[in-house]
């Protein structure tokens, strides 16, 4: 299985080891912030990263990645988005993504309807960790949305699009040093954060990554409809 993995991080060489480890497939991996995106559709499915970006920004380079995904959307690729992804995508696809005014940080709860691909086999109440100030306020249009939590949206389904506002690929080491880097916020807040990343609640997140398994069985059912394999 071979899929794009369209990099929109700012510490591109962490995230891009992240999802290499999560995914068992082949990864082309574009920095897009450098202005790389492939240069065709000729893969079995996507993912697109988080970001220090917001999608409403007026950059060369989100625009140009817009494109690209808003174009391999429509050619019938499946499609992952993880937090700035889920964003882009949900913008993408006919959505709408604001500023929170506030930063939801650390391991929170989300609820999820259970009746969804892409957390199949999951508890209707996750444990996840979170980083962002952007969120999602308006699904697509025709998307179904299957997670929440009281920040608003964590997840989303349209046609062959899944995406989640939370990071399910964060080791324990990412989510020290993204929350050590959150320099706008109070050094209270932050040690506070720090000091819930334990063994403990960083195991309990991790059942949050069948979900890479559950996406990347669903890319292959897709491959094999293409293909008529059996």
């Amino acid at each position: 299985m071979r899929l794009a993995l369209l990099n929109a991080a700012q510490a591109a060489d962490e995230t891009r080891e992240n999802f290499r480890r999560e995914l068992d497939a082949d990864l082309d991996v574009f920095h897009c912030p450098s202005g790389e995106v492939p240069p065709d559709f000729r893969y079995d499915g996507f993912v697109v990263t988080g970001s220090w970006a917001s999608v409403y920004w007026d950059r060369e380079w989100i625009g140009r990645l817009k494109t690209w995904v808003g174009d391999a959307v429509e050619a019938g690729l499946p499609a992952l988005g993880v937090c700035y992804g889920h964003q882009l995508l949900a913008d993408v696809l006919g959505g709408r993504v604001r500023s929170m005014g506030e930063y939801e940080i650390g391991y929170r709860t989300v609820e999820q309807d259970g009746d969804n691909r892409l957390l199949d086999g999951l508890d209707d109440r996750l444990t996840v960790f979170t980083t962002h100030s952007d969120h999602v306020v308006e699904a697509p249009p025709g998307a179904t949305v299957f997670a929440r939590n009281d920040y608003g949206i964590h997840g989303f389904r349209k046609d062959r699009v899944f995406a989640v506002q939370f990071h399910p690929e964060y080791d324990m080491a990412t989510a020290r040093s993204v929350t050590r880097g959150k320099d706008e916020l109070p050094d209270q807040r932050i040690e506070a954060v720090l000091a819930d990343i334990t063994v403990d609640n960083y195991e309990v997140a991790c059942e949050a990554k069948q979900l890479f398994d559950n996406f990347l069985a669903f890319v292959e059912e897709v491959r094999r409809s293409r293909t008529g394999a059996t």
